[in-house]
Parts: C-alpha cells; structure tokens; sequence
C-alpha cells in the first residue's frame, strides 16, 4: 500500500499529493463487506492485509461442509456457526490491529444510520434481491452524500466487478437486465416427459421441503430417482438433488480471488 500512497502515479488524480496522510487515511476509512461467502473471505483478506483497519462484515448465514472448498476463513468445526463472526474473528487474530465487527443479520435489518456511517460499501452477495435492496438504500438512504457501493459476483469462472457511485454512476437498478435470468423448467416436460435428470427432481421442489434439513432432501431424492430410473434417466444423485433445489450457483475459489482483487 505505500506504493500507492507515498509516491505520484501517472494514473494518478491531478490534485494527488503523496505522503503518509493517504495511508492514514486508508487505516481510518470504515468499509462494509456485505455478504461472508466466497467473494467476502477474499474481499476481507485483501482489506485487511492492504491496510484497512477498520471493518465491518454482515451476514445472516451459517457456515455449512460444502463452503469449505473455497471460503478459506473456515474450518470443519466452524459448520454450523455464523459466516460473519467466524470470518471476523480469523481476520483479528491474523491481521493484528484491524478491526473486523461482525454483524450476524439481514442487510435489511439495518437502518439508514447504520449505512451512513461508512466511506466504502462492498458487496460480495449472491442474490439479485439483496444487490438491489442495498442499492436503493445507498441511493435515497444517504441524500446528503455519495457512498461508492464495489459490487463484484461470480458464477463458475466468470465474474464481475464495478463501482457505483449512487446518483452520479448507472447503478444496479439500471442494469438489472444484465443478471442471467434463473433456470425454470417447463412444467409440461416436468410433469408428462422428463428428459433431464434435473427435470425428475425439479417435479418434487413444489413440496412442502426444508431445503437444510438432510431427510428432506434425502426424501426428494430418493423420489427423483425412482421417477429417472422410471423413465431412463441417469444421472440422479444427493449433491445434484440438493444443487437444483437450492438452485446453487457454481463457485470456483480461483474466481473469487481474481474478482476480490479487482
């Protein structure tokens, strides 16, 4: 970081003057990571080891066996914990003298206050819900001042990153169109002629299910594959059932360090 601060840049902004005042600004600048998952883990590695010092990070998930692949600040027993404070907690003791706050909760459950008190949102959140939500509330929350809003995602090995800067910048809003619209299969194929293993499974998501509960998603699975094997079908198993219900996104660890790095 002291190569960006303690000297001048041909990218540099015209009114860039180089001295220790840009690091100690970069050590006070409050930044917000929403979202704990594979883009946050690598979002609050790179802040925290280039300098920033005081963060905060807001999740309302837990930690499950399938995130350790690729959200490296947990461990197998972390399962079952909170993604924000686990995430918050490694980050403290490897990073002495930053400061992580964890925030286990909805980014909906936060006011206009809690938003306005930060220089920097980043957002590392997989719903297309959520992005807009934040969006509008950095939008018409803060009228007094603009709070650039990072937002980065990522999807197998593809990946996005862009800042926004609310009423100056087109904004999540404006290019909504752009998200690749969810999978839906047709209900006909579904219910009369499957042709997809996915389509055997897909005929029992309607049910009454509780998608974290494992005889639930056992239940659905040994139903998808009685109707495949019905119809010769083959491919049917527990992590495709769980895949489509779920409806998972594909995730690649190297994805997400690239995306963070941006």
């Amino acid at each position: 970081m002291h190569r960006f601060t303690d000297r001048k840049s041909a990218f540099a902004h015209p009114a860039f003057q180089p001295g220790v005042q840009n690091l100690e600004a970069v050590h006070n600048c409050r930044v917000l990571v929403a979202g704990a998952g594979g883009l946050g883990c690598e979002l609050l590695k790179n802040l925290a080891l280039s300098g920033f010092q005081k963060l905060h990070v807001i999740d309302m998930d837990t930690i499950e066996l399938s995130n350790l692949n690729r959200q490296f600040l947990f461990r197998e027993s972390d399962i079952g914990k909170s993604k924000a404070v686990i995430a918050a907690d490694f980050v403290r003791r490897r990073v002495p003298g930053c400061e992580v706050v964890a925030h286990n909760c909805k980014i909906q459950d936060k006011d206009d206050n809690f938003y306005r008190s930060f220089d920097i949102v980043m957002c590392g959140l997989d719903s297309i819900v959520a992005r807009r939500w934040l969006n509008a509330k950095l939008v018409y929350g803060n009228p007094t001042g603009i709070i650039p809003l990072i937002d980065g995602g990522t999807e197998g090995f593809k990946g996005n990153s862009r800042v926004i800067l609310p009423t100056m910048t087109a904004c999540i809003e404006c290019t909504v169109d752009l998200y690749p619209p969810q999978v839906n299969y047709p209900l006909c194929t579904i219910a009369n002629m499957p042709r997809l293993p996915e389509h055997c499974i897909d005929l029992f998501s309607g049910e009454a299910l509780d998608t974290d509960k494992p005889d639930h998603v056992q239940w659905v699975y040994k139903a998808a594959l009685k109707r495949a094997q019905k119809f010769g079908i083959e491919g049917v198993d527990l992590r495709l059932t769980l895949g489509v219900l779920k409806r998972v996104i594909p995730a690649v660890a190297s994805t997400n360090a690239v995306i963070a790095g941006l």
